[in-house]
């Protein structure tokens, strides 16, 4: 499981697969790799299990999402920030039912059992009994601003933040003195839910729901600190770093996990969504990873030829111009462009330099008589031929 598949490759699904094909496939790798459904296996069949296991997790997470779907499709794993760093692989079982637990639940209902010692998705492991719910801290939103040049070569921006921070005085506990002194909830008894009837024209109807006392704990603190008031967080600020890669576009959103709210009472924090923004840049115009470079060149150099300076990303570089160059002429620059966003793409693309020719508004009577002399001689009236090359460059213009 050392090198990351695509996520429709892991869930066996095409990549126009509904949703209910989705949940479907995803549904039947759960079932299949949970690890209480592994019996007497090796413990290196186990172990893959797991891998699989939490890599159907990894997967469904982002396609069953129609955001982060579409932004894995656009831009593959750069495109999902958080779930391209192979986090999954990275956390516990436990952990990862805390976190996405919402997951579970949605397909399979919360604690459903599948018997043979199949504890289902209320708690890995049969008998361990009931876990208490890991608490996710907020998201937040940041705007940064680049240039051309920065997001061509990549560049790492800091940020002093305010946000939810994990109070120093209680280390997050909620607790004074950081001691997790508890009791349990009066309200739900220790189930962190509590049921509700209500009377409906079907009879009497019967609901769960989390616990607003312990917020499905199951406790309560004894003694909670007094700076935070329980929740193990407070406000405060936090300069975060942001790493954005080479070959962002305008309008992206890349994702900065972990580095959100701080959860209450030690947590998963949240995230940070980096907004991506590019200032117009004075010489280039970007068209995928192509630039596009504008060049003005004077009527001599046109009719003569010569070597222009041209601006890239990387400094000037010197073109040669050939005799009788026209007007919408275009050359290329290969590898002068953009690179290809971690590698999503084809490559670094080109710089595409466009010719204009600059007629002078104004002249002087020794030029208008040079002019008028050179307008008498048949080089300076187009050909049919000449005619026939400008209308097919003037029309592509519109293909």
């Amino acid at each position: 499981m050392d090198q990351k598949r695509d996520y429709y490759e892991v869930l066996g699904v095409a990549k126009n697969a509904t949703e209910q094909e989705i949940k479907a496939a995803y549904k039947k790798m759960a079932i299949k790799y949970h690890p209480d459904r592994q019996g007497d296996k090796s413990e290196a069949e186990k172990k893959e299990a797991e891998a699989k296991f939490k890599e159907a997790a990894e997967a469904y997470d982002v396609l069953h999402d129609p955001q982060k779907r579409q932004r894995y499709d656009q831009f593959g794993f750069a495109g999902v920030g958080g779930a391209a760093g192979g986090g999954y692989q990275n956390m516990s079982m436990d952990d990862i039912f805390s976190q996405f637990g919402d997951i579970f639940s949605d397909l399979f209902g919360g604690g459903a059992s599948f018997g043979g010692g199949f504890g289902g998705f209320g708690g890995f492991g049969g008998g361990r009994g009931q876990r208490k719910p890991m608490h996710k801290g907020g998201d937040l939103r940041l705007k940064v601003r680049l240039t051309l040049k920065e997001c061509a070569t990549g560049v790492t921006k800091k940020f002093k933040v305010k946000k939810k921070v994990t109070c120093n005085h209680c280390h997050g506990s909620g607790t004074e003195n950081g001691s997790g002194d508890t009791q349990t909830c009066n309200t739900c008894h220790g189930s962190g839910y509590v049921l509700r009837s209500q009377r409906s024209v079907f009879g009497m109807m019967q609901t769960q729901s989390v616990c607003p006392d312990c917020q499905g704990e199951g406790t309560i603190m004894k003694n909670k600190c007094h700076l935070c008031g329980g929740t193990g967080v407070v406000t405060g600020e936090e300069v975060v770093e942001v790493k954005i890669p080479a070959g962002v576009q305008d309008g992206m959103v890349l994702n900065v996990p972990g580095k959100g709210d701080a959860a209450i009472r030690n947590g998963v924090p949240g995230d940070i969504q980096v907004f991506i923004e590019v200032e117009q840049d004075k010489n280039f115009i970007r068209q995928d990873n192509d630039l596009i470079y504008n060049l003005l060149i004077d009527v001599p150099t046109a009719a003569l030829g010569g070597t222009v300076e041209v601006p890239t990303l990387d400094g000037k570089v010197k073109m040669k111009v050939d005799p009788g160059t026209q007007p919408g002429k275009v050359l290329r620059l290969r590898g002068k462009g953009f690179p290809a966003l971690q590698g999503y793409g084809y490559g670094t693309g080109d710089l595409i330099v466009n010719i204009s020719v600059y007629i002078p508004e104004t002249l002087s009577r020794e030029e208008k008589q040079a002019l008028e002399k050179m307008q008498q001689s048949d080089n300076f009236r187009p050909s049919q031929s000449s005619k026939n090359n400008f209308f097919n460059r003037f029309k592509q213009m519109f293909d």
